[in-house]
């Protein structure tokens, strides 16, 4: 039996889980000015993010969120989708999940990389609004650049695996199969892990 005591996660990170804020009714989003798709069912955990655009000051009015996804991702997009209300949309694009973590009080490690698929959705409706608005220009894509090229494995999935636990070269190895050939890349692997750990676990 779950006991009070046996929680984890913060009081803020509960309130988040237990009482969502701002989830998608319905599948209808035909209302909204810019939709996000990130995640895989297949692999894991999935989240959409629509949001509405007040055009003239280019400020997000409104941001909901539909996931399939653990209590982590149901709290870090809830938390998220309540801090980008009134934010410009550059402002929006640029939050990062740390800045969600410290939000909810912080997150287990382990949980980390579920603050990073609701900001990834915010960031891929962002995009869908420029878009959809004749302003290609200001959208900003992250282009995977490949540090393994034995393997094909890019620095996109290097960070994912660091979010999912790789701390050292041999625990990416187990994750990616990177530098299982020839072994050329692991130096770059090793500043690589060095700076997503800090990008996403130091505070």
């Amino acid at each position: 039996m779950l006991q009070q005591n046996d929680w984890v996660y913060t009081e803020t990170l509960k309130e988040h889980f237990m009482n969502p804020k701002n989830i998608l009714q319905g599948e209808d989003t035909d209302a909204f000015d810019g939709v996000g798709m990130e995640g895989n069912l297949s692999c894991g955990d999935q989240m959409m993010v629509v949001i509405k655009v007040d055009r003239d000051k280019e400020i997000i009015t409104d941001c909901q969120w539909k996931t399939y996804g653990c209590a982590s991702a149901i709290a870090s997009t809830s938390v998220l989708s309540e801090m980008v209300k009134g934010m410009t949309l550059d402002q929006a694009f640029d939050v990062s999940p740390k800045d969600v973590t410290k939000e909810l009080g912080g997150l287990p490690e382990n949980k980390i990389h579920c603050s990073v698929l609701g900001d990834k959705a915010l960031r891929a409706a962002i995009n869908n609004y420029f878009e959809r608005n004749g302003m290609a220009d200001r959208m900003r894509k992250e282009q995977a650049k490949i540090i393994c090229q034995c393997m094909n494995v890019t620095d996109a999935e290097i960070e994912e695996a660091v979010l999912e636990g790789a701390r050292s070269f041999y625990e990416l190895q187990e994750h990616t199969k990177i530098g299982t050939v020839c072994g050329q890349c692991k130096e770059s692997a090793e500043g690589l892990i060095e700076q997503y750990c800090h990008l996403h676990f130091d505070h």
